[in-house]
C-alpha cells in the first residue's frame, strides 16, 4: 500500500523505515484498517518539530494516509483520521497537521471534508551543484 501511495519508491521507503527504527526518533504510530482480514488502509502518524500554521511543537503529523481504491467512499479514511486524532488528543495535543501534493485533488478534498484548514501552497525547488 505504501507503493500505491508513493509509486516507484519502495526502495526509498525500505531505507527510511530501517533508518527510522535504527534511530531513536520521536514516537511513530501506524493505524490500519482491515475488512475480512484484508488490509485496506493505513495512516502513518509522526511528530514533527514544526508544521506550517501550527502553534505547538512537536506537532502530530499525518505522514501517510491511504485507502485501497476499491474501498474508498465507505468512511475508512475518516475512521483512520479520527483514530489518529483521538490518539493525539489523549496524549494532550490540541492540533494535528498533514499535507498533500498540489496535484492530488482527491487528497485535498478528503482533508477538507474532514475539516482540515488549508494553510498555504508551495512549490519546492532544487538545483544540483554537481558538475555534469
Amino acid at each position: 500500500m505504501r507503493d500505491a501511495l508513493w509509486p516507484g519508491s519502495l526502495g526509498d521507503h525500505d531505507r527510511e523505515t530501517r533508518a527510522f527504527f535504527d534511530a531513536e526518533m520521536a514516537p511513530f504510530v501506524v493505524f490500519v484498517a482491515e475488512i475480512d482480514v484484508r488490509l485496506v488502509g493505513f495512516l502513518e502518524l509522526g511528530f514533527r518539530n514544526y508544521a506550517e500554521g501550527c502553534e505547538s511543537s512537536p506537532v502530530p503529523f499525518i505522514e501517510g494516509w491511504y485507502v485501497d481504491a476499491a474501498f474508498r467512499g465507505r468512511g475508512i479514511g475518516r475512521a483512520l483520521v479520527k483514530a489518529a486524532e483521538a490518539h493525539v488528543r489523549d496524549a494532550g495535543h490540541h492540533e494535528i497537521a498533514s499535507d498533500a501534493e498540489l496535484t492530488n485533488v482527491d487528497s485535498i478534498a478528503a482533508h477538507r471534508a474532514l475539516g482540515f484548514e488549508e494553510i498555504e501552497r508551495i512549490v519546492c525547488f532544487r538545483r544540483s551543484l554537481r558538475e555534469t
